[in-house]
């Protein structure tokens, strides 16, 4: 087995991780003072701007896409190692290079099933980091872990869609750049097959009727570098249905194909988070003394770091199994990884990160240290995309039938 980076990749590594350190870590204090400065905390700072016309320069834009003619042409394999270290600095990294969620999942949506007029118009602007996007399909009166139970409505009247309901948890509205929803409703709600009830629709911001109600928290965080998660609401927004996505009651499986790519792009950066966490981890361990000896010498410490590391191993060859199935066989023939990465990632990120805080004592809950920033990030990440549970139940249901009796 060769578990080399091919050349191409390796040579976006050197250079991506010599951006990261040149770029993107030294300008993490300085986003958040502009921020700070701004007159609305959901402006994106000055610095971002700069590190994307700097990413541009190095060739490190639009990493994520495998179709050449809108990105860089790579596969899922040799996207993932770069996706990991853009998740060093989730807050700035995935943004700089035009990388960042949910903007990555709505460009791979208007690139798969947009018609040429939506493309020009929305797909080319996100593509050149002109404007930001938001999806809305979370809905706080329903269980949407199932999307079948979305109960955004959009009603055909002649020429025009017709969209009412009520959205939250949606990233990126916050942001005043973001221009353009692609919301997820119900066309036809007596359709015998569930799986076909559901279309999506491009709304842009501006519409009438169309209202930012309030910034969701996250575990008590606002989250300004990815414009916030708002609550939106939809008071008979008309669009014209030349802003349907695809076909009426195709919007089941537009999700579908949107979420296999985001889940593993969320996992590959959540790797990224780790490998920052166990740094923070070596470097607190090393420079602190408790009860007569350096942390580092403590045998409880070095068995998280150990864990950490051996957890870390195991969950990027997953991942990278994953990657190369997905880029093989296709997603639906790495369905079972894709779930399990999805399980498997959040969950022991998350345990060692929380480790990180620990060590880091009363630091490791403060603003001084980035780990209870990603604790949160990571913590959420357990629901996004799907709740550990969906996954665990579909992927036994694929365990069970394999072993059923005739």
């Amino acid at each position: 087995m060769d578990f080399a980076f091919d050349a191409r990749t390796e040579e976006l590594r050197k250079r991506l991780l010599a951006f990261m350190d040149e770029h993107v870590h030294p300008a993490e204090a300085v986003a958040e003072e502009q921020r700070a400065a701004l007159d609305s905390p959901w402006r994106t700072p000055p610095v971002v701007e700069e590190l994307k016309a700097a990413a541009r320069e190095r060739g490190l834009w639009n990493l994520f896409l495998p179709d050449s003619e809108h990105g860089a042409g790579l596969t899922n394999l040799q996207y993932a190692p770069l996706a990991e270290i853009t998740g060093r600095s989730p807050q700035l990294a995935p943004t700089a290079t035009n990388c960042a969620a949910p903007d990555t999942g709505n460009m791979e949506v208007l690139a798969q099933f947009g018609s040429p007029e939506q493309r020009e118009r929305w797909l080319k602007p996100l593509l050149a980091g002109e404007i930001r996007s938001a999806f809305a399909m979370t809905e706080p009166e329903v269980a949407s872990s199932d999307a079948t139970n979305i109960e955004t409505r959009i009603r055909r009247e002649g020429d025009e869609y017709v969209v009412t309901g009520r959205k939250w948890y949606i990233s990126g509205a916050m942001n005043p750049d973001c221009a353009v929803f692609i919301v997820m409703g119900k066309t036809d709600p007596d359709a015998e097959d569930v799986r076909r009830r559901q279309s999506m629709v491009l709304v842009p911001r501006d519409t009438p009727g169309v209202e930012i109600r309030r910034a969701m928290k996250v575990y008590g965080y606002e989250d300004h570098w990815h414009g916030g998660h708002a609550e939106v609401l939809f008071h008979d927004v008309r669009v014209p249905v030349s802003n349907l996505i695809g076909e009426e009651g195709g919007g089941f499986a537009i999700a579908q194909a949107r979420l296999g790519p985001g889940r593993i792009h969320h996992c590959m950066r959540l790797i990224g988070m780790a490998e920052r966490a166990i740094e923070l981890m070596c470097r607190r361990a090393g420079s602190r003394v408790a009860f007569g000896r350096p942390l580092a010498e403590q045998g409880v410490v070095r068995e998280w770091i150990a864990d950490a590391r051996v957890a870390v191993e195991q969950l990027r060859l997953l991942v990278l199994k994953t990657a190369w199935l997905m880029d093989t066989v296709g997603n639906r023939g790495a369905h079972t990884e894709i779930q399990a990465i999805k399980i498997a990632v959040p969950r022991t990120v998350v345990d060692i990160l929380d480790r990180a805080v620990q060590l880091h004592g009363a630091g490791g809950v403060s603003q001084d240290f980035p780990l209870a920033e990603l604790w949160a990030s990571a913590r959420t990440l357990r629901l996004a995309d799907g709740p550990d549970e969906v996954h665990q139940r579909s992927l036994a249901r694929r365990e069970l039938k394999r072993f059923a009796r005739p």
